[in-house]
């Protein structure tokens, strides 16, 4: 987490986030140190649907279509993060944490991600194993590393 912490702040970033299977726990993190406004513009909590496309901007028949857990949604959450923040770094995380809600295609531990960076916007998915605070924890690991990774290129 420093390594991040750092790494926004030599480069002057600010980051914003979307989250719904993780309910506020990246935010939390991110803003855990003292300073940590020089770096964090926002936190959306869009656990519902109605929030998604609220807040995010996410449409409603791309959440018909593909579902909440999704890469397409996952992309839409992240780009509305970007149009509705200061921020130029977002993240997006969306999906399933357990131990309830999983079905055969999206089973309990699948999340997708879609994060917006200065140089492009992309996704992720991964499947972690574990309960519903693992899951939600190897999500946030996941956000971190993958942010360190782009934003050391």
């Amino acid at each position: 987490m420093n390594t991040l912490i750092t790494l926004l702040k030599q480069k002057s970033l600010t980051i914003a986030v979307a989250e719904s299977c993780t309910g506020g726990n990246l935010s939390a993190l991110l803003t855990s140190q003292s300073g940590s406004s020089a770096y964090f513009d926002r936190g959306f909590i869009t656990y519902a649907n109605q929030a998604k496309i609220d807040m995010l901007g996410v449409k409603p028949t791309t959440l018909d279509k593909f579902g909440a857990v999704s890469e397409q949604v996952a992309l839409e959450m992240a780009r509305g993060v970007i149009k509705n923040s200061s921020a130029n770094i977002s993240i997006s995380i969306t999906g399933i944490a357990g131990p309830t809600g999983g079905i055969k295609n999206k089973p309990v531990g699948m999340v997708y991600f879609g994060f917006c960076t200065l140089k492009r916007c992309f996704t992720s998915i991964k499947q972690f194993s574990g309960n519903r605070a693992e899951v939600v924890r190897a999500s946030i690991d996941f956000v971190i590393k993958t942010l360190v990774y782009e934003l050391s290129e």
